[in-house]
């Protein structure tokens, strides 16, 4: 019978590794027959805080209770990976021990470690595949992932083989309470963090999805968009400045097509060509997606095409239309709609959701042009607005119904005047 070595677990806090002069690292040591095996817990813990002797940290804060129960599930590990190396009939010895318990990857990655990976690889093929938006969208949900874990770890990193499923939901609930994001917000950066351990799992840094089974839900948002006769009140206003006359020919540019800012701050006059029905189109591809948008070339938007035909902005950047920062487009359209009397938060994005609406689909283009106009890669995408739709069209429809059930008073007849 093989005779069960014992082992001796160690926790303490390096103050000499310390990155601050109020934190210190947590290092676990296992030692079996005088042989030592060390590394760092990746948490860290207040100085004052930390009670030597017991190897655990001091009060009853939720910090502290983490910690320490961090500490406890640490500490089973080492036993669980000592019986199953004797179950296993291999030699037990302090480093074959830590090597269990972490899974016994020599290039045992961080969580940061991979977020770094992913978002330099992204960065490469910004440009190519990917929008400078979405690298700064990853850039943003690394420094969300490494301010929760400080707050609720008290470390700025872990080791990938110790995500679970409650990792993700502590940070989903960290979202709404602590930063005041939104839930759908929130649920976006969960996604970009699960993208994250995708990666890793790709990479053989890990063996299983640590989150799956959360997957927290988007709740539809409604679009926005003008009615047709908000959009003439703004067509027909003459604007006061040659600068507020620009936006708001650029907001109808894009009310009439479809485009996003970018879209449209991307357009050269090598996007206009002659369609199979000999009339114009814009052919681009969407930067977002890089999916191709072919749109005819409506009426009112190849006037302002040739309104700014020879704008020396324009013309200097070679680019169809002289197109100012999205920052300041929205800025202006703030005054525009002031001036034109229109009550809603006209934004640029605001005139794609017009066009998916007001111009296109309340018209009776079906939802499939629609799609392929707007360059949506998923037609449930475009169906967001078909429901919009539908949900003015029921409006329209119970104002009529409750008009057409009031009593008409001048059908009523009238009684003649005389004496009872």
């Amino acid at each position: 019978m093989k005779q069960k070595q014992s082992i001796a677990v160690l926790f303490y806090i390096r103050k000499s590794m310390s990155t601050h002069s109020k934190f210190s690292p947590i290092y676990m040591r296992i030692t079996v027959n005088g042989k030592r095996a060390e590394f760092s817990l990746k948490r860290e813990v207040e100085v004052t805080k930390w009670n030597t002797a017991a190897g655990l940290m001091l009060g009853n804060s939720e910090t502290a209770k983490s910690i320490n129960q961090y500490i406890a599930y640490w500490r089973q590990l080492a036993y669980d990976a000592q019986e199953k190396l004797i179950k296993d009939g291999k030699i037990v010895t302090a480093q074959s021990i830590k090597n269990q318990m972490t899974g016994s990857l020599p290039n045992q990655r961080t969580l940061m470690e991979a977020f770094t990976f992913h978002n330099d690889r992204l960065l490469e093929r910004v440009g190519i595949d990917h929008s400078p938006a979405t690298h700064v969208r990853y850039q943003t949900t690394k420094g969300h992932v490494l301010e929760f874990m400080q707050a609720k770890y008290g470390t700025g990193d872990i080791y990938l083989s110790q995500l679970g499923t409650s990792f993700a939901a502590d940070f989903y609930h960290y979202l709404i309470t602590v930063r005041k994001c939104n839930p759908n917000s929130s649920a976006k950066y969960v996604k970009n963090l699960k993208r994250i351990t995708r990666v890793a799992l790709l990479n053989e840094w890990i063996t299983r999805d640590p989150f799956m089974g959360f997957s927290p839900a988007v709740k539809p948002v409604d679009r926005g968009f003008l009615t047709m006769e908000e959009l003439e009140q703004i067509e027909a206003k003459k604007m006061v400045s040659p600068r507020l006359e620009q936006v708001k020919d650029l907001f109808i540019f894009a009310c009439y097509t479809g485009l996003a800012y970018i879209d449209v701050a991307n357009l050269r006059p090598e996007n206009i060509s002659k369609g199979i029905n000999g009339s114009l189109w814009i052919n681009t591809h969407r930067q977002k997606t890089n999916v191709p948008s072919n749109i005819p070339l409506l009426a009112k938007a190849a006037v302002i095409i040739e309104k700014y035909h020879n704008h020396p902005q324009a013309v200097t950047s070679d680019r169809l239309l002289p197109v100012l920062s999205n920052q300041k487009l929205n800025a202006y359209l703030k005054e525009i709609g002031d001036v034109c009397g229109v009550t809603k938060n006209l934004t640029f994005h605001l005139a794609r959701h017009t066009f998916a609406t007001t111009i296109t689909l309340t018209n009776g283009v079906s939802i499939e042009s629609v799609s392929a106009m707007l360059g949506h890669t998923n037609i449930k995408t475009t169906q967001i607005y078909a429901k919009v739709v539908q949900k003015k069209v029921a409006e329209d429809m119970e104002k009529l119904a409750q008009k057409l059930a009031r009593p008409n008073m001048d059908s009523t007849p009238k009684q003649k005047k005389g004496k009872m």
